[in-house]
């Protein structure tokens, strides 16, 4: 049995005058952050609609999230690489501000979420940046191909393309080989969490150090009741999350096959450290922790973050929300103390 949040939080609920009040719910685990409830008012009418097409949906995406990230942070350098390699994607690598040009220094593979079809440089550089800096390790920004256009398993196969093509080629981008991980949040931490496994089963030419998972989505089924506790509100509503999960499962993919829902798979064993954090506001909140404590039962070394006021997606929201940096300055130290142990 999985240990699943019990306790009482805040939701919101319809004005009369189209803002938010709140109300209590079962499952959010602490008191909504204030500042996260200010994005919640502030994007109530804002961002995808499940109504709209993947274009219209992206530029949504675009415009209610560029207003809330954080400033960029000075790097080393960022460098954008288009391998000739077929089928690796394009990678934009965020060398820490700390690392010289040639010093071999840990990497880390991203994956960014936006549901399978969202998502873009512009909102997730500040974030990049910061972690590269807050890690020591460079980051690499896959730029995978999105749905609906380009259903499952298209984005998992860019992933995988990618890491293989990163940990072979670590000489020549000054990354240790050695210390290579692979992370994503949302939808990217889907991916990740996939191709640890795959890794691990010798489907993908890839040994990853680490995975770092951040609000990750591990059962496509959507049964868990955070799914139920934060359906509306949340920014990433039940109806949002089916709109994606059916844009990229398409009409090839089941979500109970473990490629799809990385929480199906038959073990757990062997896998990378894992460092995995939850949102206690959030719909994912739930397979979160499930999936912790399964790695946990096999044997897998795990650290968990848990922000019980915090909103699905909060981590590229540094501009208006203050426990971003605070996470990521978190998140940063433990892939230091893993990398420096591997």
């Amino acid at each position: 049995m999985d240990n699943l949040p019990t306790s009482f939080g805040v939701a919101p609920t319809k004005s009369g005058k189209g803002g938010a009040r709140f109300a209590l719910v079962r499952g959010a685990g602490g008191a909504l952050d204030p500042a996260a409830a200010g994005v919640l008012a502030r994007l109530a009418h804002a961002g995808p609609r499940s109504e709209l097409t993947a274009i219209e949906a992206r530029k949504r995406y675009a415009l209610s999230r560029k207003p809330l990230v954080a400033p960029n942070e000075a790097v080393a350098s960022v460098m954008e690489l288009r391998p000739a390699t077929p089928g690796v994607p394009k990678l934009t690598i965020f060398r820490p501000a700390s690392a010289g040009a040639t010093e071999q220094i840990p990497g880390l593979i991203f994956f960014h979420g936006g549901g399978w079809m969202l998502g873009d440089l512009d909102i997730y550089e500040p974030f990049a940046r910061s972690l590269a800096n807050a890690s020591g390790a460079a980051v690499i920004w896959v730029h995978y191909r999105l749905a609906p256009e380009h259903p499952f398993p298209a984005g998992l196969d860019d992933a995988w393309a990618a890491a293989q093509w990163v940990q072979r080629n670590a000489d020549g981008l000054a990354l240790d080989a050695r210390r290579i991980g692979i992370g994503g949040d949302s939808a990217g931490g889907n991916f990740a969490a996939v191709t640890a496994i795959a890794a691990r089963e010798g489907r993908v030419d890839f040994r990853p150090a680490f995975q770092l998972l951040l609000y990750p989505c591990l059962d496509l089924t959507a049964s868990l009741p955070s799914h139920q506790h934060f359906a509306d509100g949340y920014l990433l509503t039940g109806d949002l999350y089916a709109w994606y999960r059916q844009n990229y499962m398409g009409q090839r993919a089941n979500p109970a096959d473990w490629r799809v829902s990385p929480i199906f798979a038959s073990s757990f064993a062997n896998l990378a450290p894992t460092i995995l954090l939850d949102a206690g506001f959030d719909i994912l909140r739930d397979e979160t922790v499930a999936y912790a404590s399964r790695l946990e039962r096999a044997g897998v070394a795990v650290k968990r973050l848990h922000f019980p006021g915090q909103i699905h997606g909060f981590l590229t929201m540094g501009g208006a929300i203050p426990a971003a940096g605070i996470a990521i300055g978190r998140i940063g130290a433990m892939i230091r103390e893993i990398v420096a142990a591997a």
